[in-house]
């Protein structure tokens, strides 16, 4: 998985690798191949992204000053795969679900994998989680019409790095904004299909 659908693909920093090759996927994919390259389902309509795209947005928010050590908020956390990935790579996680039963799923198979310091929080991940901010590095694993404000509020202004897929339900590219101070510089990266960002700042529900 890591040398054919990850490092193939361009993405090579070492400790990236080494993170993804430790991470035991397969007690976080409930149905499928775990190591397959694609999207498998979720209970509740969700998603577990296929390697290369979680290996692709980890990339892309990594902080200036590295993964080890920094503050990562997770918006989603889904099976706990990403969660993990963060954990790791040595960063604090803190990750929010709106979903309880899969928080509590996940909570229990991050510890399976021995990474039980994750924090986990069930509610609405659009407004983010003040009372943990600033953060180097903000993953959104759903799509919204726009970055909630909330999160952009909540990034670190020394090079915070928020990475998340933006558009409509259909159709949706990944977007990196990297915090400087009071400005807010945006890229558009590949085209992505997530499934919809539901909450005060997203699609509504």
């Amino acid at each position: 998985m890591v040398r054919e659908q990850i490092a193939s693909r361009g993405l090579t920093d070492p400790e990236l690798l080494r993170a993804f090759g430790i991470v035991p996927r397969h007690l976080f994919v409930p149905v499928g191949n775990p190591y397959a390259d694609e999207a498998l389902p979720l209970p509740a309509g969700q998603t577990i992204s296929q390697p290369y795209v979680v290996a692709l947005m980890t990339d892309a928010a990594r902080p200036v000053t590295g993964w080890r050590g920094a503050r990562a908020l997770e918006i989603g956390t889904g099976s706990g795969y990403q969660a993990a990935i963060l954990a790791e790579l040595g960063a604090d996680v803190m990750s929010i679900e709106r979903h309880a039963d899969l928080s509590s799923v996940a909570a229990q198979r991050l510890a399976d994998a021995g990474y039980d310091r994750v924090r986990l929080v069930v509610g609405d991940g659009t407004r983010g989680f003040p009372a943990g901010a600033p953060y180097d590095a903000v993953i959104v694993t759903a799509a919204g019409p726009s970055v909630p404000r909330p999160l952009l509020d909540q990034l670190s202004r020394d090079g915070g790095e928020l990475v998340m897929p933006v558009g409509t339900r259909m159709h949706q590219e990944m977007v990196v904004v990297d915090r400087r101070g009071d400005e807010f510089i945006t890229s558009q990266r590949d085209p992505v299909v997530f499934v919809p960002l539901i909450g005060e700042h997203g699609f509504g529900e």
